[in-house]
């Protein structure tokens, strides 16, 4: 599909637009890639393998610059991803995608920008901002989700506490290299080694690289609160052990003396003082013990 760069983008087919000759968005799958970019004046040697993209870079090539998108699905950050090329020249912009993500974006971009696409860099900026648009909203659930974790240790609420914080710790590792290679990007087009953009233009990609930097920073404060999160589940789990560490150690104080008493009347000596009625003794003995030590253990608030 073609659209004409203007104020608003106008739909072409391939007839008006070669009658126009004027600068345009090709959007195109990877079996049409060749023939569109050929249609677009854009020479590019290497093979077009969507499924071989793993992160988001942009090339720079003497008659144009190659980039490459793998942006994570908000629904399934670690799953797979939306992996795009493309491709730009001094008049025109190719997405190459062989799903409908980019149909997608420009739909919205129709619908919900008044300045759609006066100029290739504004359409880069709409393009990029519109797939950016919902992270924010994103790093907050996964804030409120922590929050709610946090609160739920302090409660002492911890079952299934590390099979719920690992993926989300996994999630913001993984948002925060895409927003990394996001931010590099914003600065290389920003760069404008190739002189493709218009200079009065460049503050548009400026934008996209302190957005990007915003969320980055957010992601990282996020993997920092997730980490103070752990930490006060870990303390939860060591005031249980503690306390069963205690527990314990307060049985075997209270069973010592009874050990050393049952003891000295296993022996059985023949001149054992209260030999032959010793039993009811014994009780005695090891009952006042008992009693004795959980009255120091209470009074020291060990109990």
């Amino acid at each position: 599909m073609i659209w004409r760069l203007g104020e608003r983008l106008e739909e072409l087919d391939q007839g008006e637009w070669e009658a126009e000759g004027c600068p345009a968005v090709f959007l195109t799958d990877s079996r049409n890639a060749r023939k569109v970019l050929d249609l677009a004046g854009i020479q590019y040697e290497n093979d077009i393998q969507l499924g071989q993209i793993g992160f988001c870079k942009l090339e720079t090539q003497q008659e144009c610059l190659v980039g490459t998108l793998c942006i994570p699905k908000l629904l399934d950050v670690l799953g797979s991803r939306y992996r795009i090329y493309f491709f730009i020249n001094q008049d025109h912009v190719v997405l190459v995608d062989d799903e409908d993500f980019s149909m997608r974006l420009i739909r919205r971009i129709k619908r919900k920008k008044t300045h759609q696409g006066e100029t290739k860099e504004r359409f880069i900026y709409n393009y990029i901002a519109e797939f950016m648009s919902r992270d924010q909203e994103l790093l907050m659930q996964y804030e409120k989700t922590l929050m709610g974790m946090e609160e739920d240790a302090m409660q002492g609420k911890i079952e299934r506490f590390q099979q719920e914080l690992m993926p989300i710790r996994r999630k913001l590792l993984n948002l925060r290299s895409y927003y990394d290679e996001m931010m590099d990007m914003g600065r290389e087009l920003e760069e404008n080694e190739n002189g493709f953009f218009a200079k009065k233009q460049l503050k548009y990609f400026g934008t996209l690289s302190d957005r990007a930097d915003r969320l980055m920073s957010r992601t990282s404060h996020l993997l920092e609160y997730a980490q103070q999160v752990r930490d006060v589940y870990q303390s939860q789990v060591d005031a249980r052990q503690n306390n069963n560490m205690q527990f314990l150690t307060v049985l075997s104080t209270i069973f010592f003396p009874l050990t050393l008493i049952t003891g000295w009347y296993g022996m059985n000596f023949q001149n054992m003082p209260e030999l032959k009625n010793g039993y009811p003794g014994v009780i005695v003995l090891s009952l006042i013990v008992i009693i004795v030590c959980i009255l120091i253990f209470k009074r020291k608030k060990i109990l």
